[in-house]
C-alpha cells in the first residue's frame, strides 16, 4: 500500500529476526514480499529493513526529505548492515545512536536509532557526539566493513546440526539402545547413538545428553537396519516432520533437518574438534571428542591442532570477534563469516611452517591453559555441590589471577608470531588486523588442503 505524502518519516518498525519470517508470515506473504524487494534486501535480512529501504527510496526519489527510524543493534549485522550501505550510496546517515538499552513493558533489548537523508545535512552525530562521519556499521574510526572474507579460511567453520524433531535421549535410553545386540547389519547402535551438545554445556556443565544421529545423508534403509533407534525417530519424530512445511524435511524425516555433511565430512578423521558458543558473555573455547554432536547454536572449527586453537582463544582474536561480530541483548554473537572468514591468522590455515618455535609456543601455551581450566573445573574429591558451580563461564566471570598469566603468557606467543609487541593497545591491534585482512584479500592467498 502507498504510505501518505510527508516530509519527513519518523517511525518504530516491527522486528522480526530474518530466520523468522516464514514461521511468523507464512510462505504467501515473504514470497510476496521477497520478489517485490527483490535485489534491494536480503532474504537473510530482518523484517525492519524492508522499512529502511522503502523510506530511503521515498528519500533517493525526492518524495521525503529525511527519516528517522528505529532498529534493534542487529541493523549492524552483514546480513541488515547491506540496506544502510545503500542508504550511504544515494545519500547519508547524519544522526545515529549504535547501541543503546530500550526497555518497554518489562522488555529489555538493545537499539540503534538512525536518521538519513539524501546527503544535504553534513552535520553528524554519532551517539550524541560530532563526528566526521558515520561507516555503515554505524562507527566513525576505521571503516572495518571494508574487511574482506578470506580464501584462506574456509571449510574450517561449521554450525552444529538442527534436529527438526525430538531426537534426544536420556542417558536411560541411550543407555539401554547401547547394551542391545548387534543390529542385522552387524553394526552396534553406538553408531548413531552419540552424546549431544548445547552452548550450557559448554560454558556450565555437561547434562550428558544423548541423541539419535543417523548422519548427514543416511538412506533410509540403511538408518532402519539400526533397529532400536530407527524405530524410535519413526515413533518419535515422523509424524511432526510430515506437518513440516519444508518438503525436504518431510522426505529426510530420519534425519536431522540441517544435518550439516560438510561439517561430518570435514571432521572425517578428527578426533576432536574445537567449538564455541555463537551467542554468550565470554568468547570462550573447548575441546570436544569427534564423537560428540553439537547443536546448532554452537560453531565448529575442524582442527584437532593446540595451535589454530591458541590463536582463537588468545587476546588479538577476541578484540578482532568483538569488533566483527554483533550483539544480542548485551551479549556478543561471534559470526562464521565476519568474525572468522575474514580474520588474518599469523599464516593462512594450513600453511603454518611445521617446526617453527613460534607455532609450538603458540601451542604449549594453549594445552597450559586448557590443562589448568579442567584442574579447575574437574578437582579431584569435590563434591557434586562444589562441582556444580564449576563452570567455564562462573571461571570467566571471577577471573582468578593464575587464569590471567596463562591468557597473557598465551597473548604473548601469539603477538610473537605476528611479529607484534606484546603490549599494543587494542586499537592498533586491530588496525594491523584490517591491513593484513586487506593484503591477504588482494594477494589472493589460498588455503593448502
Amino acid at each position: 500500500p502507498p504510505w501518505p505524502a510527508a516530509d519527513v518519516i519518523i517511525g518504530n518498525p516491527p522486528f522480526l529476526g530474518g530466520k523468522r519470517l516464514r514461521a511468523e508470515l507464512d510462505d504467501p506473504y515473504v514470497d510476496a514480499l521477497f520478489k517485490l524487494y527483490d535485489k534491494r534486501v536480503p532474504r537473510e535480512a530482518d523484517l525492519v529493513t524492508y522499512w529502511f529501504e522503502r523510506a530511503h527510496t521515498l528519500i533517493a526519489t525526492g518524495q521525503v526529505q529525511r527519516a528517522g527510524l528505529i532498529a534493534t543493534n542487529s541493523i549492524r549485522q552483514q546480513q541488515n548492515r547491506f540496506i544502510l550501505s545503500r542508504i550511504q550510496q544515494t545519500g547519508g546517515i547524519f544522526m545515529a545512536w549504535s547501541d543503546r538499552p530500550w526497555v518497554l513493558d518489562g522488555a529489555a533489548v538493545r537499539v540503534s536509532i538512525i536518521g538519513f537523508d539524501k546527503g544535504t545535512d553534513q552535520e553528524r552525530l554519532l551517539n550524541g557526539e560530532t563526528v566526521d562521519e558515520i561507516n555503515s556499521d554505524l562507527t566513525n574510526t576505521i571503516d572495518f566493513t571494508t574487511a574482506k572474507q578470506l580464501t584462506e579460511n574456509h571449510g574450517i567453520i561449521f554450525m552444529g546440526t538442527t534436529k527438526v524433531g525430538d531426537f534426544d535421549l536420556t542417558p536411560d535410553e541411550a543407555a539401554k539402545m547401547l547394551k542391545a545386540p548387534l543390529n542385522p547389519n552387524g553394526r552396534p547402535n553406538s553408531d548413531v547413538v552419540r552424546p549431544w551438545i548445547n552452548g550450557s554445556d559448554v560454558t556450565g556443565r555437561s547434562r550428558e545428553m544423548w541423541v539419535i544421529d543417523f548422519g548427514g545423508d543416511m538412506p533410509e534403509e540403511e538408518a532402519s537396519l539400526y533397529e532400536l533407534p530407527y524405530e524410535y525417530v519413526k515413533r518419535c519424530v515422523k509424524l511432526e516432520r510430515d506437518k513440516n512445511n519444508r518438503a525436504s524435511y518431510r522426505k529426510l524425516w530420519w534425519l536431522h533437518g540441517e544435518p550439516r555433511p560438510a561439517m561430518r565430512k570435514a571432521l572425517e578423521g578428527c578426533s576432536r574438534y574445537i567449538v564455541t558458543v555463537i551467542v554468550a558473555k565470554h568468547r570462550l573455547f573447548a575441546w570436544m571428542p569427534s564423537i560428540v554432536v553439537p547443536d546448532h547454536r554452537l560453531f565448529v572449527f575442524s582442527r584437532e591442532d593446540d595451535y589454530l586453537f591458541g590463536v582463537l582463544h588468545s587476546k588479538v582474536h577476541e578484540l578482532w570477534a568483538l569488533r566483527m561480530g554483533s550483539t544480542l541483548e548485551d551479549r556478543p554473537s561471534y559470526s562464521s563469516s565476519r568474525s572468522f572468514e575474514t580474520f588474518p591468522f599469523p599464516w593462512p590455515p594450513g600453511q603454518e611452517p611445521p617446526d617453527d618455535a613460534r607455532v609450538a609456543a603458540i601451542a604449549a601455551a594453549a594445552r597450559d591453559l586448557v590443562a589448568k581450566r579442567d584442574a579447575w573445573l574437574n578437582p579431584p574429591g569435590a563434591m557434586a555441590a562444589e562441582l556444580k558451580t564449576r563452570t567455564l563461564t562462573n571461571l570467566y566471570n571471577a577471573r582468578p589471577t593464575w587464569l590471567d598469566h596463562a591468557h597473557a603468557a598465551l597473548d604473548r606467543a601469539v603477538a610473537a608470531a605476528y611479529g607484534w609487541p606484546a603490549d599494543l593497545p587494542a586499537d592498533e591491534i586491530l588496525a594491523r588486523l584490517l591491513t593484513l585482512n586487506g593484503a591477504r584479500a588482494g594477494g589472493g592467498v589460498k588455503r593448502k588442503t
